[in-house]
């Protein structure tokens, strides 16, 4: 019945990605917005069909769409069932997770039935982990083929949090075991093809004009996923990721930063503690967003070619987000798309087709 469906469109990431749609969907678009509480939902004002439907039971709701975009995490804790039942219904399925575990869980049990099916099911379809999975392929495609490639990435920007990144980041903490484990039976099941070498790493404290530390996000992880799919990353392919923090002490910083909510994750009290300084639904003001900024640096190396590439925008938590999921999805519902199917990533599975379309839409890459 519909071309896309947007499931969890009352929350805050939800609601932004639902309003972007309604600006540039396009009236020969049939989509619709899908959750639990039909008020809420209503209340939105928007001219398009609303869906009850429950993330323990969605399997009713895949079957009405070709694509359904998710914005109800954390995704460890209500995620699967929509995986599964896109999976099994052959609908193409985007979601903005930046929870390894669950990336990893869902690869391990629902990868060959996507596969067979004909879905296309890809994870972090927002700041995780577009800008990175395509800035790094928009760099690989500027570079030889068949030789050894090295992609460093840097990021430098202004942004803050809202409650649901806040829960999802401590839900994936305070799991560190259980990530630890479906990373190591990850690998297993999903080494670097024959014949090539895949290194994908967050990176080490280090210099180059001004001090970088690791990202330890989920966005190198993405990276290797899309170096293992894709032969055009070369023989021997090398990511790794910083924050371009600037001075020393603001690297030491914001080290000891993310450190010490991990640590703080670990403890039941203060990881409620924390989760109500931010609480599910909040996040920043329009005026707060208009003043955020990305931009991602990646200095490629090739074949005796250097390049340097970047992809910048605007608020990168939020109304960026928002945009990626949204583009993301009319690409896959529209557009025409690598033949690829079961757990992919944006690179992989939609590549230089959603590129053109965010750098249309003002994410720029140069």
């Amino acid at each position: 019945m519909y071309d896309i469906v947007l499931f969890g469109a009352s929350g805050f990431t939800g609601r932004l990605t639902a309003e972007y749609l309604a600006r540039h969907a396009g009236p020969d678009v049939r989509w619709a917005l899908a959750g639990r509480d039909r008020a809420k939902l209503e209340a939105l004002g928007l001219d398009v069909p609303v869906i009850v439907a429950d993330a323990s039971d969605p399997a009713a709701l895949a079957a009405q769409a070709r694509v359904i975009a998710t914005t109800v995490g954390p995704y460890v804790s209500y995620g699967e069932p929509l995986v599964k039942a896109c999976a099994e219904a052959g609908t193409h399925y985007l979601d903005l997770t930046g929870e390894p575990e669950f990336v990893d869980r869902m690869f391990l049990r629902y990868d060959a039935v996507a596969a067979a099916s004909g879905a296309k099911i890809v994870h972090a379809c927002g700041f995780d982990s577009i800008p990175w999975d395509l800035g790094v392929l928009h760099t690989v495609l500027q570079l030889p083929e068949g030789v050894p490639i090295t992609v460093r990435g840097f990021l430098r920007g202004h942004l803050r949090a809202s409650g649901g990144t806040l829960a999802s980041a401590l839900t994936a903490f305070s799991r560190l075991p259980h990530m630890i484990e479906a990373g190591a039976q990850r690998r297993t099941a999903d080494p670097s093809p024959h014949g090539r070498r895949i290194s994908s790493q967050p990176g080490l404290l280090r210099y180059v004009g001004g001090w970088a530390i690791p990202m330890p996000t989920i966005d190198h992880q993405i990276v290797g996923r899309s170096a293992r799919l894709l032969d055009r990353y070369g023989p021997d392919f090398t990511y790794r990721q910083y924050y371009g923090a600037g001075s020393l002490p603001a690297a030491l910083s914001a080290g000891a930063g993310a450190l010490s909510l991990v640590a703080l994750a670990q403890i039941p009290p203060a990881r409620s503690w924390l989760a109500r300084r931010l609480p599910a639904g909040s996040g920043p003001t329009p005026s707060q967003r208009a003043a955020h900024w990305f931009r991602a640096t990646f200095l490629g190396q090739g074949g005796g070619r250097r390049v340097v590439t970047h992809v910048a925008g605007g608020d990168p938590g939020y109304d960026e987000t928002a945009k990626m999921l949204a583009e993301s999805a009319l690409c896959l519902a529209f557009d025409d798309t690598p033949k690829i199917a079961g757990s992919v990533t944006t690179a992989s599975a939609m590549g230089e087709p959603l590129i053109r379309r965010l750098h249309a839409a003002g994410i720029t890459f140069s």
